[in-house]
């Protein structure tokens, strides 16, 4: 039987001012049992010693090292669409500049792309550590809140759902394959909601081309200096039933107003990238219906009635009821869409 030829590797680094942290990371993909075919280094005009130090780092290395320094700042977003298009490599692995890499993740990720052709994008697990590294936390998927029921959905094909709830894509734990990039890339200016690890993971979803690798591979540094931190998700403020009452209706549907706007422009920027037909769009066309009907009610109370009540018994209030809210949260939301 024919062995299968192992895909090539790219590691994806973006760095800005990163000369504190940087050793740690570089050291840890020195130290993977899976060497890269190579390093695409994009740097956004750091202003310390971050591009002496990735050459001389460079100049060390087994593997070949690529460094551009962007002539204009570009920003995270962009820096990481200009990292991402000048990889090689058929599968391509985003790294941030102050983590650290355990030995065993090049390889357990690369054999998961390769047992599964089908999947385009694949994101593993982290422990969320302090500044020197040192100490567990906590698990990563933990602070986002992708628990187990969330994952259970996520394997049932509902990947847009849950991406819709919240980005539970971390960009540096990422890998994808450089096909797919045509999908997603360039990366829209604003996404509302999410950077560009959560708009990579919105298309792929939209796709059904996205699976999570149940491992810790690394840990994920928390420090001051970061552009991006732990984006962990905060419930929604409950509202009481007296509350529900006595507030303003124009107080109660801002929120409804600005979720449907949020869910109408990820739906357009998408439909410029996704083919129509694509299995996850479905699960975002209905969330969008759903959002447009509560914050588009009209005045009369019984004209409010029988849309509500068709999408209440349609399951769109559980479905999009916060994770963390009550049982009874889905009938109180649809009661007070009828008489508020």
């Amino acid at each position: 039987m024919k062995t299968p030829v192992r895909p090539t590797i790219s590691i994806a680094l973006c760095t800005y001012n990163g000369e504190s942290y940087l050793p740690a990371q570089w050291q840890s993909l020195l130290d993977q049992q899976q060497l890269p075919d190579e390093v695409v280094v994009c740097d956004d005009r750091s202003t310390d010693g971050t591009v002496s130090l990735l050459e001389r780092l460079a100049a060390e290395a087994p593997f070949p090292v690529r460094i551009l320094v962007n002539k204009v700042q570009l920003g995270s977003n962009k820096n990481f669409e200009r990292v991402l298009s000048e990889c090689t490599g058929e599968l391509i692995f985003i790294c941030d500049q102050d983590d650290y890499w355990f030995p065993n993740k090049l390889s357990v990720m690369t054999e998961y792309m390769s047992n599964h052709p089908e999947d385009q994008l694949a994101f593993c697990d982290a422990w969320v550590t302090d500044e020197h590294l040192q100490g567990r936390q906590n698990r990563f998927w933990t602070w986002i809140r992708f628990d187990k029921v969330a994952q259970k959905r996520w394997k049932n094909g509902e990947m847009m759902e849950v991406m819709l709830d919240g980005n539970r894509v971390m960009g540096c734990a990422t890998v994808i394959r450089k096909a797919f990039l045509s999908k997603v890339l360039p990366i829209p200016d604003d996404v509302p909601g999410y950077i560009y690890d959560g708009w990579i993971g919105l298309v792929a979803a939209a796709y059904n081309k996205i699976q999570y690798i149940d491992q810790p591979l690394q840990l994920y540094r928390t420090h001051v200096q970061q552009q991006v931190g732990v984006r962990q998700e905060e419930p929604p403020e409950r509202v009481r039933l007296r509350d529900r009452f006595a507030r303003h209706r124009a107080q109660k549907l801002a929120p409804l107003r600005d979720k449907q706007a949020k869910l109408a422009t990820i739906s357009r920027l998408l439909a410029q990238r996704v083919t129509t037909n694509a299995p996850g769009l479905p699960q975002l066309h209905r969330r969008l219906s759903h959002f447009t009907m509560r914050s588009c009610l009209p005045h009369d109370r019984l004209r409010r009635l029988k849309p509500v009540l068709n999408s209440l018994q349609q399951g769109n209030y559980k479905r999009y009821a916060d994770a963390a809210a009550n049982w009874y949260a889905p009938y109180l939301a649809a009661l007070g869409d009828v008489l508020e």
